[in-house]
């Protein structure tokens, strides 16, 4: 299964990976959301290697993902495995400079089962894709207008 969004920030394409790429920032974010990060690796700065690994609620149930950042291309992608159970996902971010103002960054995740349970998970999602794939752009379009206001403040 596959989903892709894309949006446009009205910013410069360095400072937009920059952001992008603070994963302080980002951590802080996610645990906000109740969910248990711990980073691996990493050392001073983004480098492909680095991973988390987090703990999280889904369906009722406490979960574990592993994830690694299996390609780093500043600044221009940016590639994500995770593993969660038998479940593999891999997100690729791609930053596109559209003017020298303006950035379109495209998301695409693909799930791929490796189990029984994992299967049934990604069939049930397919089942309720539009529903997903609207949740899905309604995020990125709300992770961009964060990003976007964070620039102005910062400029």
């Amino acid at each position: 299964m596959e989903i892709t969004t894309r949006e446009d920030i009205e910013a410069p394409l360095d400072r937009v990976f920059a952001e992008a790429t603070d994963f302080d920032h980002l951590e802080r974010q996610v645990m906000r959301r109740g969910i248990e990060v711990r980073r691996n690796g990493g050392g001073s700065g983004p480098a492909e290697g680095m991973g988390w690994q987090t703990v999280f609620r889904f369906r009722g149930k406490p979960r574990e993902a592993d994830i690694t950042l299996t390609e780093y291309d500043p600044p221009h992608t940016m590639v994500y495995r995770t593993l969660s159970g038998g479940l593999e996902a891999l997100t690729r971010i791609d930053f596109v400079a559209l003017s020298r103002s303006r950035t379109r960054v495209g998301m695409k995740v693909e799930l791929a089962p490796k189990t029984l349970s994992a299967r049934l998970l990604v069939q049930s999602l397919k089942l309720a894709r539009g529903n997903i794939e609207k949740r899905f752009k309604v995020r990125m379009a709300e992770y961009a207008k964060d990003l976007e206001d964070r620039l102005k403040r910062g400029a």
